[in-house]
């Protein structure tokens, strides 16, 4: 087996890192120069946090100071907080160090768009869910102090486990340890209406402290973009909205993804690209193929963002990296080809936007 197919098979449900020329990697048809843009919307780009979180490569975290200086080196508009540790976690983080935050993205003329909460709502036992609402709540305190419009919520987020040091998904992704498994005596509907009540609250949340709470469309309980667009509309709230992004949907195909994003609307207010790019011969950036795209395709982003046109979507797209990266030996690979990633994503995601 490849190391390609190693990690995809593995968990890593957010890409992998390919060195070197792998057979049927890589697609080159999908290049344009020209931006699709056609003047209707305004979009920024972001960089994530998770990318240097010190989990997928070799090498430590960065601290936030450090986040800041490099997304303004690589021509980065602002970024997303992850609140979790080392970098985020409303628990270590006093009025002081938040001042701190704030002067690094003021210093770097940096945006903070989003706050990423890491939330899982569905379970049966109120206790789980009444601490994942105040690390929400908590999250929610912590955007507003930082300057963000926006907490970014999942219905239920099934965690990243460090495994000798590193990331991965194998064990909350795995074949034995599977959503369905965690509480076999709750129904999907059972879960799906713990999620609700709970988005309820948080949305109450938003409203206490002025951030628009945002419900990803990720799995394991939301199976398509509909479930994200069913649950905001059950709950019912203007505090909450939807961070509807392309590369983790069920379905690729244009007339689909083209109902997605008219259906939601105005409802969406924050996106995310990922993956892995290199430079062709012709050197242009491209997209690795990953394959668990849906149908094993690359997602078509001069059409989504086509698609965010038509509908006057102003806000970010951030770039994440949060799968872990490996050299073709299969040992991890360094921060070098983290930092090599971030800037090709934003040259690729650069040009076709207009930026």
């Amino acid at each position: 087996m490849d190391r390609r197919k190693f990690i995809e098979t593995s968990g890593a449900a957010a890409g992998v890192a390919v060195l070197g020329n792998v057979k049927n990697a890589f697609a080159e048809d999908h290049v344009k120069t020209k931006p699709v843009n056609a003047g209707n919307s305004t979009i920024k780009l972001g960089l994530y946090s998770i990318s240097y979180g010190g989990i997928w490569y070799e090498g430590s975290a960065l601290s936030f100071e450090e986040l800041c200086k490099r997304a303004k080196d690589y021509g980065f508009d602002g970024v997303e907080l992850d609140n979790k540790r080392p970098m985020g976690c409303p628990l270590d983080l006093d009025k002081r160090r938040r001042d701190e935050m704030v002067n690094a993205l003021l210093k770097n003329g940096l945006e903070i768009p989003a706050v990423a909460a890491n939330n899982d709502f569905s379970s049966p036992v109120p206790e789980h869910r009444e601490c994942q609402l105040l690390m929400v709540r908590e999250t929610a305190r912590l955007a507003k102090d930082l300057g963000a419009k926006i907490v970014r919520l999942f219905a239920a987020w099934p965690g990243v486990v460090i495994h000798e040091g590193v990331g991965t998904y194998d064990l909350t992704r795995g074949n034995f340890y599977t959503f369905e498994r965690q509480y076999p005596f709750a129904t999907r509907l059972d879960r799906w209406n713990f999620v609700k009540d709970s988005l309820k609250e948080a949305a109450r949340f938003g409203e206490e402290f002025g951030v628009i709470m945002a419900l990803q469309n990720h799995a394991p309980l939301i199976k398509t973009w509909r479930d994200t667009y069913d649950l905001v509309k059950e709950v019912d709230s203007p505090w909450l909205k939807i961070c509807l992004d392309l590369p983790i949907m069920d379905n690729l195909d244009k007339d689909y993804v083209a109902n997605a994003v008219r259906t939601v609307g105005d409802l969406q207010v924050h996106s995310h690209f990922g993956g892995e790019y290199y430079r062709n011969k012709d050197g242009n950036v491209v997209p690795v193929i990953l394959d668990y795209y849906a149908g094993g395709k690359n997602p078509d982003y001069e059409h989504y963002i086509g698609l965010m046109d038509e509908i006057g979507y102003n806000g970010y797209f951030t770039f994440e990296l949060c799968h872990p990266v490996l050299n073709e030996d299969h040992t991890r690979a360094g921060i070098s080809y983290v930092d090599n990633q971030v800037k090709l994503a934003r040259e690729f995601l650069g040009k076709i936007v207009g930026r």
